[in-house]
């Protein structure tokens, strides 16, 4: 069976999208329910919340945006009054559980859209300016790839400071094989590095 090119664009970006999507989950591991939860930048910027945000992202661009609204959205995801950044953190009421399967669940609508549908269906996207509204499958694609690859960069950088677990994704951490001694000499070094540039400047 041959692969047209427009099947691979659509394989490609799936793949690096499902990458994306286990590494935000994987991020969530082994962390206890105050740590998924709590709020680690000024912005309030938390690891469940970054999860429960992209889910409401995979609903809506590949949803919405090509008339194949999810049956059964979350009530903020609906809700037009909704609480600003309501999507961006977890309730006490809200499980680790339910917000992971409610990503499963979008994962499964999208993957549903993107084999339905041509490279180069048109959509819209009615939160985006009249402009630029109208698009294609394929730049939905790479607008989700992007914001996910760029929820997960945060991810790390927060899974980092909670507990000092680092990588890119389970079983590929991307990272130099060091132990922690060489980590904090290594950290030490670009320490002193930054304090002499900053003295070597006005």
């Amino acid at each position: 069976m041959t692969i047209t090119p427009a099947e691979e664009q659509k394989a490609v970006l799936r793949h690096y999208l499902q990458g994306a999507r286990e590494a935000m989950l994987w991020k969530l591991e082994g962390l206890t329910e105050y740590d998924v939860r709590r709020p680690l930048t000024p912005t309030g910027t938390n690891l469940l919340g970054l999860v429960k945000h992209l889910a409401g992202v995979e609903l809506g661009y590949f949803g919405e945006t090509f008339g194949r609204p999810p049956q059964d959205p979350p009530s903020w995801l609906a809700d037009e009054d909704a609480a600003p950044n309501v999507d961006m953190w977890a309730s006490p009421e809200e499980s680790r559980e339910s917000v992971v399967a409610l990503y499963r669940r979008a994962w499964a609508h999208t993957d549903a859209t993107v084999a339905a549908l041509p490279v180069d269906a048109s959509g819209r996207v009615p939160w985006w300016p009249a402009g630029r509204a109208e698009v294609t499958l394929h730049r939905i694609l790479v607008h989700v790839v992007a914001e996910t690859q760029r929820h997960a960069g945060q991810a790390d950088i927060l899974r980092e400071q909670l507990d000092g677990a680092v990588g890119m994704l389970e079983g590929n951490d991307n990272m130099p094989p060091e132990d922690a001694a060489w980590w904090q000499d290594h950290r030490a070094r670009l320490e002193d590095a930054a304090r002499q540039a900053a003295d070597l400047r006005p």
